[in-house]
């Protein structure tokens, strides 16, 4: 017998979280033949000796909802040995969809999660109005890693309630048992789950909340008695990262009533630095009643990344940067390099009115000019204003300049939530928690904002092996919390663990030298929209449903990935 492919020799961390070990892989038919010793040769062979052989990685919390119907190697996920991706979160998506609505959901998107609306407008192929014609439309296409989704609810709203969808105001009782229809259908069709969303942060490009904020709970578990009918489906919402023991009681009733989990995204607000404690101990009495309740965590702060082709940075509203908004970037760069430019906007203050904007540019404290890896911690005596001694003046010009660095390309980091500690050290608790989930990369959202979709190589390289600052995770354990972990807990339990008769979804990882890539601009989205990028080194090869899509960090140009429908 020759197999289809054999990895040989590798250190094998299999995904269950159990020690790793030196063994082959066979793999036939895009499934895992065997894992051992395989005495068959492959038509293809693969020497992994002095090489990291982990499960391909499934990421449930990205926003590809889009980019998948015209990006076929779904980066930055591809880059980072990612073969799963499961996306619809937080509410937001573009199915259901009326012609008449296209432009509206464009808007939602654009404003909740960061990714330009032109581009938007300009890539999606619009081949479908119904959930189950969005599944049938991408079930027609192909990826580097297979794409579930879920039923959003902004989108869910506006299609049951037209202009009344808008967040305020309350759905009838026909209105929301449409709704419960409509998401039993979507799950049957293939839907993962359902999520919405309830924080204030999340708002249209129009300053409107989302539809579904502040809808009410009876509206929230009469969706929840749909997912129950599907028989399957995780239930995942943003919420207020302050209200959540105040969300809890209706979390638990939405797990009691789909016997399926309820999971939240739990990051740490500076306002309340030890109120993670409060939920953890709520999430293990849930769990005390039978009840599955979970937080999802990053793998490192949620930043803002800063550079004059950002979204955001310290000079955003003031007038001479703002008169040089429309400039090509590279003339933009080299005028904001003029001394006449730099004294101007420096004598001003921002004119913008947005709260966020504001606070950022006036805390330099949280600043820290940007270079590699290990700035994702950066320590508080090396802030800009730690640096200026104080001086917010000196810490602000501090701040140009470093904007001004490398052509003008230079960035500083802004930790926004989960580094109210001053480290990572609250995450390496939450990691270890067996009611806590990783994601959280937000993979094809926050394009000019945060580029965090490169997590899952960061885990690898930061956490198990580069960290510095406090303890260290062990490398099988972060290599099972997003395999076999993420996987299960969608429900994929033919993935995430390299056993025979699993799939085929591998990462072959030269782990001394893996790491991540400085983040830069990139003009690469439709209609040349900008998007921060994050490449990966150290993929010698990733390989999905057994074809090699990755090999030494370069796409091959296989495209092995399909629409998931449902549980596996």
């Amino acid at each position: 017998m020759t197999h289809q492919l054999v990895i040989r020799n590798g250190l094998v961390i299999d995904g269950s979280g159990v020690p790793g070990r030196i063994a082959d892989i066979a793999v036939d038919g895009g499934l895992i033949g065997a894992v051992g010793t395989v005495a068959e040769r492959g038509h293809r062979e693969i020497d992994a000796s002095g090489l990291l052989v982990t499960p391909g990685f499934v990421d449930m919390h990205t926003h590809y909802d889009a980019q998948v119907t015209w990006d076929p190697q779904i980066t930055p996920s591809g880059w980072h040995g990612v073969t799963t991706v499961v996306m619809g979160n937080c509410g937001v998506g573009f199915a259901p969809a009326r012609a008449d609505r296209r432009d509206w959901l464009i808007g939602v998107m654009e404003g909740v999660e960061d990714i330009p609306g032109a581009a938007l407008a300009d890539g999606i192929e619009w081949d479908w109005e119904t959930f189950p014609e969005y599944l049938d439309a991408l079930d027609r296409r192909r990826w580097v890693a297979d794409v579930g989704t879920q039923v959003p609810h902004s989108a869910l709203r506006a299609w049951v309630m037209g202009d009344r969808s808008a967040d305020g105001i309350e759905a009838t009782a026909e209105e929301r048992h449409e709704m419960r229809r409509l998401t039993t259908e979507g799950l049957r069709a293939g839907a993962l789950g359902f999520s919405t969303s309830r924080t204030p942060l999340h708002r249209s490009i129009d300053g409107e909340l989302i539809p579904g904020t502040n809808a009410a709970v009876g509206e929230i578990l009469e969706i929840a008695d749909g997912m129950a009918e599907a028989g399957h489906g995780v239930f995942e919402v943003a919420l207020h990262h302050v209200d959540v023991p105040e969300s809890m009681a209706w979390l638990r009733e939405v797990a009691s009533r789909t016997g399926k989990p309820s999971v939240f995204n739990f990051n740490i607000p500076d306002t309340a630095p030890e109120l993670w404690r409060d939920i953890v101990t709520l999430l293990e009495e849930a769990a005390a009643d039978g009840l599955e309740v979970y937080g999802q965590v990053p793998g490192r702060a949620v930043g803002i990344l800063m550079s004059w082709d950002g979204t955001m940075h310290p000079f955003v509203g003031r007038p001479t940067f703002e008169s040089l908004r429309s400039l090509d970037s590279q003339t933009r760069r080299t005028r904001l390099a003029e001394p006449a430019i730099r004294e101007a906007i420096l004598s001003e203050r921002s004119q913008d009115r947005r709260s966020i904007v504001r606070f950022i540019a006036d805390t330099h404290e949280r600043m820290w000019p940007f270079e590699g890896e290990t700035d994702y911690e950066p320590a508080a005596e090396s802030s800009l204003l730690a640096v200026a001694n104080g001086d917010r003046r000196v810490a602000e010009a501090n701040a140009y300049d470093h904007l001004n660095s490398r052509g003008g390309t230079g960035m500083i980091y802004f930790p926004f939530l989960t580094y109210a500690a001053g480290s990572l050290d609250p995450l390496h608790e939450l990691h270890r928690h067996p009611r806590t989930r990783m994601g959280l990369a937000d993979g094809g959202a926050h394009c000019g904002t945060i580029v965090d979709g490169g997590m899952p190589t960061f885990m690898l390289s930061y956490w198990a092996r580069d960290r510095q600052r406090g303890p260290t995770l062990d490398l099988e354990h972060v290599v099972h919390r997003q395999t076999r972990q993420t996987a299960e807990f969608y429900g994929l339990t033919d993935r995430g663990l390299l056993a025979p008769g699993k799939r085929a979804d591998i990462n072959v990882i030269d782990f001394d030298n893996l790491g991540v890539d400085a983040p830069e601009m990139a003009w690469d989205l439709p209609t040349e929209a900008p998007r921060y990028v994050q490449k990966a080194r150290g993929y010698r090869y990733t390989i999905c449903a057994g074809e090699v899509t990755v090999d030494n960090d370069e796409f091959t140009g296989a495209l092995p990935g399909r629409l998931i429908r449902g549980p596996r």
